[in-house]
This record gives C-alpha cells, sequence and structure tokens, in this order.
C-alpha cells in the first residue's frame, strides 16, 4: 500500500503532516504493509504523477487531501481524468451537507453543493464530522481511496470505513507487529554501540529502529511474518531482551510520553505535584495537563520568569540571586521548596537556565540549565548543558523532559518504600 499526501501547506512546512503518521501506525497494526509515503502539492500533474507511479508499484493507494470546495481542492477532477469517469451529483451527500450547514446556522452556497459531486460508480465513506465524503474507488483490480486532509475527519474514516474494508479484502495470516521501548540519559550513538549484540542476534524478519526527540530515543522493535500469534510470541522474547540491555535507561515499555508515565504513578496515589518554572516558561506544567485526569494529581505552577516574580511570590533568597545569580543550584532549591509549600504539594519541579540564543557567559554558557526536585523528605537537584548550538526550543523541551525523568525517579523512589 501507498500513501500519497496532497497539499502546498505541507510542502512549505505551514503543516505538520500528522496523517501520514497516523495512517502507517493504523495499517501496521491492521498487518497492512505500507511501502511508500509520498508527499505533493496541489499541482494536477503532480498528483496524477504520483497516482500512475504508485499504481506502476502496488494495487493500493490511499491519497490524503485535496477533497474540499475551494479551487485548490483538485482531487477529484485528477481522480476522475485517471479513472475515465464523470463527476455526478450524489443526492444523499449534498442532504449531508445541507444539514450540516442548516445546523451552523449558515447558507449553503454554490460551492459548497460541489462537496457533493464525485466520481461516478464509487462507493461514498460517509463524513459524519465534515461537508467532503471520503471516496473508495475499484477499478481493473485498483483501489484508490480518496480522504480529506482534515486530520480528525481522515481519522475517524480510517478507522470506522477504511480499515474494516481493507481487512475483509486482504484478510490473511501476514503481521506487522511491534512494540516500543523509551529511555532518556543516552545519545542514540552510545544507544547503538549499547545495543550492537542485541541487533546482531535478531531474527531476520525483525527490524530495530531509533526514533530520538530531545531527550529521549524510542527504540521500535518491529517483526513481519505470516503467523501472528507465533510471532506475537517471538517478539515478546525479543523485547524482554531489548529491555534486559537497556537497563535502568527505560521509563517507558510502551509507546506513551513521560509525562504519562507520571500520571499512572501518581494515578490513586492521593499525592500532588507543582511546577516552579524559569527558562522552561511553564512548558512542563503544559505537557503535565496534557494528560487526561491531570487535575487529580497537578495542583498549578508560578512560572517565575524574572527574578522579582522569584523573590516575591517563591521567596527565592536575594542572597542567592546577588551571590549566585539565577541560574544556580540554590535558587533552584528555594524555588521548588518554596512552590512546594506554597501549593502545598508532595513533589516540586523548579527549572532556572538560559535558553539562549544570547543571555550566555564563560561560567553559564547557553544550554546551562540547573533543575530541582522537591519532596518532603529529599531535595535532588542537577546541572545539566544541552549546548549552546542546540537550538532555544531544543533546548527548553530538552529541560522538561529531563526534569520529568528526575520527577519519575523521585516518584518510584517513594512508591518503591
Amino acid at each position: 500500500m501507498i500513501l500519497i499526501n496532497i497539499g502546498d501547506e505541507l510542502l512549505l512546512g505551514q503543516v505538520i503532516n500528522t496523517n501520514a503518521a497516523f495512517i502507517g501506525q493504523q495499517m501496521a497494526l491492521a498487518g497492512i504493509e505500507m511501502t511508500e509515503c509520498v508527499t505533493i502539492g496541489d499541482d494536477e500533474t503532480a498528483i496524477r504523477n504520483a497516482i500512475e507511479a504508485g499504481f506502476a508499484k502496488t494495487n493500493m493507494l490511499i491519497v490524503t487531501g485535496g477533497l474540499g470546495p475551494t479551487r485548490d481542492d483538485i482531487s477529484k477532477k485528477v481522480i476522475c481524468e485517471y479513472f475515465h469517469r464523470e463527476l455526478v451529483m450524489d443526492e444523499p451527500t449534498l442532504e449531508w451537507v445541507r444539514e450540516m450547514f442548516a445546523a451552523r446556522g449558515m447558507e449553503l452556497t454554490e460551492t459548497n453543493r460541489h462537496q457533493a459531486d464525485v466520481p461516478e460508480g464509487c462507493t461514498i465513506l460517509k463524513n459524519t464530522l465534515g461537508t467532503a465524503p471520503g471516496l473508495w474507488l475499484e477499478q481493473d483490480g485498483k483501489i484508490l481511496v480518496a480522504l480529506p486532509g482534515v486530520p480528525f475527519e481522515m481519522e475517524k474514516l480510517i478507522c470506522e470505513e477504511v480499515l474494516p474494508r481493507l481487512q475483509e479484502i486482504f484478510h490473511h495470516d501476514h503481521a506487522v507487529l511491534y512494540k516500543v521501548l523509551q529511555c532518556t540519559g543516552i545519545s542514540e550513538s552510545n544507544l547503538s554501540d549499547q545495543l550492537t549484540d542485541f541487533e546482531a542476534q535478531m531474527p531476520e524478519n525483525f527490524k530495530l529502529a531509533y526514533l530520538p526527540k530531545p531527550g529521549i530515543i524510542r527504540l521500535r522493535l518491529t517483526a513481519t511474518g505470516d503467523n501472528k500469534e507465533s510471532l506475537q510470541t517471538t517478539l515478546d522474547e525479543q523485547f524482554e531482551k531489548l529491555k534486559a540491555e537497556v537497563g535502568t535507561l527505560t521509563f517507558a515499555d510502551e509507546d506513551i510520553p513521560m509525562q504519562a508515565v507520571i500520571g499512572k504513578l501518581l494515578h490513586g496515589s492521593g499525592r500532588r505535584i507543582a511546577t516552579a518554572e524559569s527558562c522552561t516558561g511553564g512548558y512542563i506544567a503544559h505537557l503535565l495537563t496534557s494528560v487526561p485526569g491531570s487535575s487529580e494529581y497537578f495542583q498549578g505552577s508560578v512560572v517565575s520568569y524574572s527574578n522579582q516574580v522569584k523573590r516575591d511570590i517563591l521567596n527565592v533568597r536575594e542572597d542567592n540571586l546577588k551571590k549566585r545569580g539565577a541560574v544556580s543550584e540554590p535558587v533552584v532549591s528555594d524555588m521548588a521548596l518554596n512552590v512546594m509549600d506554597l501549593l502545598d504539594v508532595d513533589y516540586a519541579v523548579a527549572t532556572s537556565g538560559i535558553a539562549g540564543p544570547d543571555g550566555g557567559t564563560a561560567e553559564k554558557p547557553v544550554g546551562t540549565v540547573w533543575i530541582a526536585v522537591a519532596t518532603p523528605i529529599r531535595l535532588t537537584t542537577k546541572e545539566f548543558h544541552f549546548g549552546k548550538h542546540t537550538g532555544r526550543l531544543q533546548i527548553i523541551e530538552r529541560a522538561a523532559n529531563a526534569a520529568l525523568n528526575m520527577l519519575r525517579l523521585e516518584i518510584e523512589k517513594d512508591l518503591r518504600r
């Protein structure tokens, strides 16, 4: 199966192509192998060439984007030309579009009426979240599925309309399975060296992918085979070997972010956390509150970006600010301990650093970050150097992930007691 994503906004970087990641993941889970992913602009020739090239390699294409009502949405026209079909008005789709506009108190325009124009003889996949229907075309042993590019519309159509049809057509024992192990505190190259022997012993139908992001490395172990049950057993065995090799660097043996790991640790514990952030600007609080149910354990945050807020709200001692500077162990210690008291929590995380690109010194270059984690009985601090050439946003992300990992370790210590 080949995926074709259409949209100038994808090529210009104005929109991140999350559709490709979602479709690839869903196909893999269904045991359908996606061999290629192509991104092209809103151009008739490019779309036609991509469809022709795709069908030269496979009999199954999924196309996203270009199904809207505006002049740059030309996918339906090119698809009709390729399959030698006419665009026809589909009355049930038109009625649905009318209902959608009426529910929003909007007048149905002639432009929007054309949302109901579909290739003659296609199977219509009703889009209950939007006005552009999905399209399923079969001809000469070839299948093309066209879906709207709006992510939440596409995702619902993939799960409820496309996958059930594909699984019925391609019902077989061939399986593509994977598991994800996540680790932190090591570089990608060093981790690769550490796993040399593990990779050498893997079965031929296994692959290990390194998927790094700032401060974190996701290891995806993928297996392909013809017997799903047997393949799952072997995958589980290999995954346990991988976990043993990675050891204490592991923070999750599933594909969830660090903040979700912390949420699982705190759920039902009755313990609460707060943050006091300077260089991370509330990003740690944002990550923690992105987890559903985080109100159970997250109390609040003080974004003490200026020294005045550090003094007046968090009661950071003036001597520490003057003698050691805002980016120092004494200051983040004060921040963590005092926000813990201020917000009456069991755990507090504090950060202070230089995210750049300016503000660094020879003693404290850009990328220097101090992090503190306070508990009722412990205070843990650590200085990090994330590199002055890394970039401001990456330094913030690395600092946040490092702080969350320090918090995770302290929570785990308490849960083991």
